[in-house]
């Protein structure tokens, strides 16, 4: 909304400016004198040229106060340099003098006004043009992540909160809460568990010290979400955030990588946590040293994981084919047990 006020007040400042240019009483040059109405709208096309532009660049977000503020100064700035670098034109192009006033003031304009409408547009990228200069930020962390019903009921992702592995804020939009809701006011039991579930993992994310949750107001945005499901919601809403989705649900996760939306599902980081060995998975390990356990030996793979083979004490300094027999993960690590192929078993 800011923008179309932004973009009227600057057609009116420039019908203004154009008019007062080309009025006879300020003696325009002496090509317009007759034809003061092309000439405004002529130039008036020109400067126009820039909010055609600007509409078709996609639009990020920013402080407006601050964007505004800087944005003139800026615009201002470089306007003013413009003109000193042409100035050098005019003094040796005589014939340029009479317009020097029109193309200075038509550049003054469009510069002020690209500038002011870049740092609209853009959030944390203003501090690489001023280093140490940065507006407030919305989000926390480098991209929001945007939890959807599936990822809430699933519960996995509170699991994986406490971990403290995640410092990125995460978002549950207000839509994506009415769901969860009307999941538990269902009446089929099944379904009613699965929301309040829902809801609990929720209350628990927010209760994380070392998380940032919070219940997201999409009807403040400029997107509109009329006539679309909650997928695609919840794709419009992490183009316009430029975050990325968190979801177990397949068909979510296929619909959004085709729009260009990076998506978390649950199911593949779980898949690519689980132990890379399984009982029954063949494996090859060189013996080093005793293990505590009687006739025990003990080598490691090349990750660090310590390997404690069974009757494999006379084994040690050579390299033997294993058989996974369990695998024990813990908060300090992992240890995995394995059996010589070559050793019977102990009844």
């Amino acid at each position: 909304m800011f923008l179309i006020v932004l973009r009227a007040i600057y057609f009116l400042v420039c019908a203004s400016a154009v008019a007062a240019f080309v009025h006879p009483s300020n003696k325009p040059p002496s090509i317009i004198e007759g034809h003061e109405i092309v000439a405004f709208l002529l130039i008036m096309l020109i400067t126009q040229v820039g909010t055609l532009v600007d509409v078709f660049i996609p639009r990020k977000r920013v402080e407006v106060i601050s964007a505004v503020y800087f944005g003139l100064l800026i615009g201002v700035l470089l306007s003013y340099l413009m003109v000193q670098a042409i100035n050098p034109v005019f003094a040796s192009m005589k014939s340029m003098e009479a317009y020097r006033g029109g193309i200075v003031m038509v550049l003054t304009l469009m510069i002020t006004y690209f500038s002011t409408s870049l740092l609209v547009q853009t959030r944390d990228d203003f501090r690489f043009v001023i280093p140490y200069v940065e507006f407030a930020r919305e989000l926390k962390g480098i991209r929001p992540l945007i939890l959807d019903s599936s990822a809430l009921i699933d519960g996995r992702i509170a699991d994986v909160v406490e971990t403290k592995i995640l410092d990125s804020k995460m978002i549950v939009p207000d839509f994506v809460l009415k769901e969860v809701q009307d999941i538990a006011d269902s009446q089929d039991k099944n379904r009613r568990i699965r929301g309040r579930r829902g809801l609990e993992v929720l209350a628990k994310l927010q209760q994380m010290p070392h998380a940032e949750v919070s219940v997201y107001d999409t009807k403040k945005k400029e997107v509109d979400f009329r006539g679309l499901t909650v997928d695609q919601r919840l794709v419009e809403l992490g183009k316009d955030l430029n975050g990325r989705i968190v979801t177990s649900d397949f068909n979510l996760n296929r619909v959004a990588a085709v729009q260009g939306v990076e998506v978390i599902n649950l199911n593949d980081v779980a898949s690519s946590l689980r132990p890379r060995y399984l009982p029954g998975d063949p494996l090859k390990v060189r013996v080093i040293r005793e293990g505590e356990g009687p006739g025990q030996g003990v080598g490691y793979l090349d990750d660090g994981t310590m390997v404690v083979c069974e009757q494999a004490r006379e084994l040690i300094g050579k390299e033997i084919e294993t058989t996974v027999t369990s695998v024990l993960q813990s908060s300090t690590g992992r240890m995995i047990f394995a059996r010589p192929n070559s050793v019977t078993p102990r009844a």
